[in-house]
């Protein structure tokens, strides 16, 4: 009998996968509509906006994604102290653990 439980970082890296996908093609749709007279329906500014939102999610979550092929996921940047598995499941792309992430500025 196969057991159909996975182990919960391997759920995360399929959503972090799944993700990196989804955001990497709503990041090429949005350049191409940028490049498009009219932008596509889109204020200039508002399509800026969503192109720069959309860069930086794909950077997270290649970067979480690098951190699990590295062995590194999981562990915070700051501390190297365990990042809870209940904050990976809410962002899976943390780098910090809460007490490092209230400590950083900016």
């Amino acid at each position: 009998m196969t057991s159909t439980v996975q182990n919960p970082i391997e759920l995360l890296r399929d959503s972090l996968e799944e993700q990196f996908q989804r955001n990497t093609d709503q990041l090429a749709e949005l350049t191409l509509r940028s490049r498009q007279p009219g932008r596509g329906g889109y204020d200039h500014d508002a399509l800026a906006a969503l192109i720069a939102s959309a860069r930086q999610t794909v950077s997270d979550t290649a970067q979480a994604l690098r951190r699990m092929a590295e062995g590194s996921y999981g562990t915070c940047e700051r501390c190297t102290a365990d990042i809870p598995l209940q904050r990976l499941e809410i962002l899976p792309h943390a780098r910090f653990c809460m007490p490092c992430q209230g400590g950083q500025t900016g």
